[in-house]
């Protein structure tokens, strides 16, 4: 069953998405050492999507992570409930179709694409099993899940280490080259109060998605959930 999250209001959190917007990769890249790019290459082969396919890119921000589906000439399209994200997004790439949206209640039929894939959002939808639900409403048959999100280390010393970075490095480098870094703030406490990599695949499957498996990358740090819809 879906764990209890940070009790924050979604305006309250797009609002802070559009403040950082301008900066967010960026900083992303500072705070994660690099690893970031890592992750959306592992993201990208998960989803394994062909030229012609149809992929929702759900919390794509930027759209730096629906860059690559577009150029390998994947039907990819970035949606975001922050419009500050979006309008970055659309002045980076304006052939792409940057759709606000929000996870649980997505503007489009049914059976609409052949993979949803996000990554690093789930954890901000205070919902997330009603996104899930949704995901999978819109995804047709046979079609395919990624989650990419921040998950807990799996050794015990490295996860000691890496709680200290979150709730003390990170905040204090986000000074640096955030734009809103107290933002970061919230950012640290959400990733610690998120699911275990279990956990979410049981709420996965509780979705109605099937073959639910995830492969740990980064010891950890993040982890890549895969499903299907029956």
């Amino acid at each position: 069953m879906a764990r209890a999250q940070l009790d924050k209001d979604p305006r309250d959190v797009a609002a802070m998405f559009d403040v950082v917007a301008e900066r967010y990769d960026i900083t992303n890249d500072v705070l994660s050492l690099g690893q970031d790019r890592r992750w959306r290459k592992a993201t990208l082969a998960a989803v394994d999507a062909l030229p012609g396919e149809r992929v929702l890119d759900i919390a794509a921000g930027t759209a730096t992570s629906s860059e690559p589906f577009a150029d390998a000439g994947v039907d990819v399209v970035p949606a975001d409930f922050s419009l500050g994200m979006l309008r970055v997004g659309k002045r980076r790439r304006p052939d792409l179709p940057c759709t606000a949206a929000d996870a649980t209640k997505l503007p489009f039929a049914d059976d609409s694409f052949d993979a949803v894939t996000m990554s690093f959002g789930l954890r901000n939808v205070r919902d997330y099993a009603a996104a899930l639900r949704e995901y999978r409403r819109v995804t047709r048959p046979g079609g395919r899940l990624v989650i990419c999100e921040f998950s807990q280390p799996t050794n015990p010393l490295f996860r000691k280490i890496y709680v200290e970075y979150l709730m003390r490095s990170l905040p204090a480098v986000a000074r640096r080259v955030s734009s809103d870094p107290e933002s970061y703030v919230y950012l640290a406490e959400s990733i610690q109060a998120w699911p275990a990599q279990r956990e979410l695949a049981e709420d996965i499957a509780e979705a109605g998605w099937t073959d639910v498996r995830w492969r740990n990358l980064s010891g950890g740090i993040v982890t890549l959930h895969h499903a299907t819809n029956p």
